[in-house]
């Protein structure tokens, strides 16, 4: 629901009170993992049809909402793909069962 949120807020449209008290009441972990768009890997394909900058301007807008909401957010590293996963790992802990 967080996502939903910044993408209205992104599009200039209003958010429904029933999209709000969902993203309220049904929550993620605490922690988010986010991934700031990185220029030096950045590439438009048939799946990703955002510019840099408006991959900038979405991740602005979903870290905004995702912060009002009381989520910590934590970045992901400019990294490999297996520095990220050992990062993620780190960060997360131990599974627990």
């Amino acid at each position: 629901m967080p996502d939903t949120l910044g993408y209205l807020r992104l599009s200039g449209l209003p958010a429904p009170q029933h999209v709000s008290s969902a993203a309220k009441r049904f929550r993620y972990n605490p922690r988010v993992f986010v991934a700031h768009p990185w220029p030096d890997i950045f590439a438009q394909d048939e799946e990703r049809r955002q510019t840099l900058d408006e991959a900038e301007r979405t991740y602005l807008a979903l870290a905004d909402v995702y912060t009002e909401l009381g989520y910590e957010l934590v970045p992901l590293p400019l990294a490999p793909v297996e520095a990220r996963l050992r990062f993620v790992l780190a960060q997360a802990g131990p599974a627990q069962a």
